[in-house]
């Protein structure tokens, strides 16, 4: 009978059992979920076995029942045949088998009686076991109904972590190429980009004042062979300078 309330115990703890609150205190809920649903499955085998002997022993005490309800009619009826019977004999006028029939008919009712209160004291045992078969039913379809919303909420849990898993990825992913940060491998590389083309502007500067200064030596250039031309012409024809000439 201890392991039986054992059994009958565990299955009241686990039907009472707050599924969320056990969830929120866990640090891996789908382990928790895992073994809630072992335990479950557990238990529930166990208190179906249970049941099943407590069940199997109603029906004993109920068919005992009925089968002492079922002697006391024979006995009735057979004391009531013996008592007939003797009511005949001495109307006959044999007192001596008249009370042959008379102690059966006593020995029958004494039957009678003794069935009666067997049927009579096994009725309140049966009634409180038929009430805790009630319960005990009752307690079990619990159980199979917590297991069905511990199997749905597994696989709800598992749903959500795969969808927050996947979410994660995502984040990790924008988060890696955020064109704002410039400690990102996008940044870096942005930054490298903006160093060589401010080295080719300086290139292009540097070239573009090279090739000034080229055109300033072929302008001073140009001058001096101005002036020896015209220091040229100055000794051969001694003309006057084409300025002056012009002023004139």
């Amino acid at each position: 009978m201890t392991a039986k309330q054992s059994i009958f115990g565990r299955i009241s703890t686990l039907v009472r059992a707050n599924i969320n609150a056990l969830l929120d205190s866990a640090e891996d809920p789908q382990k928790m979920l895992d073994q809630l649903v072992r335990d479950y499955t557990n238990s529930i085998a166990d208190a179906e076995s249970a049941i099943a002997e407590t069940i199997g022993n109603l029906r004993l005490l109920e068919r005992d029942h009925e089968e002492d309800v079922q002697a006391a009619t024979e006995w009735g009826n057979k004391a009531l045949a013996a008592s007939r019977k003797a009511d005949e004999m001495r109307g006959a006028g044999n007192t001596a088998d008249a009370d042959k029939f008379d102690n059966l008919a006593k020995i029958a009712l004494q039957r009678q009686i003794s069935a009666e209160r067997e049927a009579t004291g096994a009725e309140p045992q049966i009634a409180a076991q038929t009430e805790i078969v009630d319960k005990l039913k009752t307690g079990l379809n619990g159980m199979k109904d917590k297991l069905n919303e511990l199997k749905n909420k597994r696989s709800e849990l598992l749903a959500r972590a795969k969808v927050a898993e996947a979410q994660t990825k995502v984040q990790d992913a924008v988060s890696s190429i955020n064109v704002l940060d410039p400690t990102s491998e996008l940044g870096r590389f942005e930054d490298k980009v903006r160093r060589q083309e401010a080295i080719a502007q300086g290139k292009a500067e540097l070239a573009a004042s090279s090739l000034d200064a080229q055109f300033e030596s072929l302008e001073d250039l140009g001058e001096l062979t101005e002036v020896e031309a015209r220091l040229a012409e100055l000794k051969a024809g001694g003309a006057a300078p084409r300025q002056a000439l012009e002023g004139s």
